[in-house]
């Protein structure tokens, strides 16, 4: 697999489009250097789009790998809300949520999808209702598993504010040149910019 030091390696880096990380700002920017240019990227937008495409590609082939919660976790609602999920238990089934009936306005959930690790499984599924709720005129049942795969994304991902180490910049720029779709994130913004180092050097008059 090829690597890049971000530290060192400054003479391959045509070799990797998005380059080597330099730096993060603001705790939600990674800034990269590529052979003519900079790279700024959203680190949560762009992590978003990967867990997205990695649970869509779950999806497709194996089925979304889950985990089983150590103890089941009972989540209390209105009783339609809890009615709307059982109903559509069987797609969320698909998108790796185990949960059943619990009483009379609630719901036990016994696994989740285990690309998110450990989670708010009582916010992770209300979200995931809020997004039903948004399409229950859908009568297609691919947009609605869809939906709620991205919702599972923006759990799953890399947090606004959280500080990143080299290593773990290096990984997300490879994870992202080589998935499909992650110069958008999933609501359609683009999770980088580029700069040349030729438009650079205008700016500062130097061309």
């Amino acid at each position: 697999e090829a690597r890049l030091d971000s530290e060192t390696d400054t003479e391959n880096l045509g070799g990797f489009p998005l380059g080597a990380a330099r730096g993060q700002f603001h705790e939600n920017y990674i800034i990269s250097q590529t052979d003519d240019g900079i790279i700024i990227v959203d680190q949560h937008a762009a992590h978003e789009r990967l867990v997205y495409e990695n649970l869509k590609n779950q999806l497709e082939h194996s089925g979304v790998k889950t985990q089983p919660l150590l103890l089941p976790e009972v989540i209390e609602m209105k009783d339609e809300d809890s009615t709307l999920l059982i109903e559509y238990s069987g797609e969320l089934k698909k998108c790796g949520f185990y949960l059943e009936a619990f009483g009379s306005g609630a719901v036990v959930v016994r696994e989740t999808p285990a690309i998110l690790g450990v989670i708010n499984t009582k916010s992770m599924v209300l979200d995931i209702l809020d997004e039903l709720k948004d399409h229950t005129d859908s009568k297609i049942v691919s947009d609605r598993i869809n939906a709620v795969l991205s919702r599972v994304a923006c759990h799953g991902s890399v947090r606004s504010g959280r500080r990143m180490k080299s290593e773990e910049m290096n990984a997300l720029l490879r994870d992202m040149e080589v998935t499909p779709h992650s110069g958008q994130c999933n609501h359609g913004r683009p999770t980088y910019v580029k700069l040349k180092l030729t438009d650079i050097e205008k700016m500062f008059g130097r061309s």
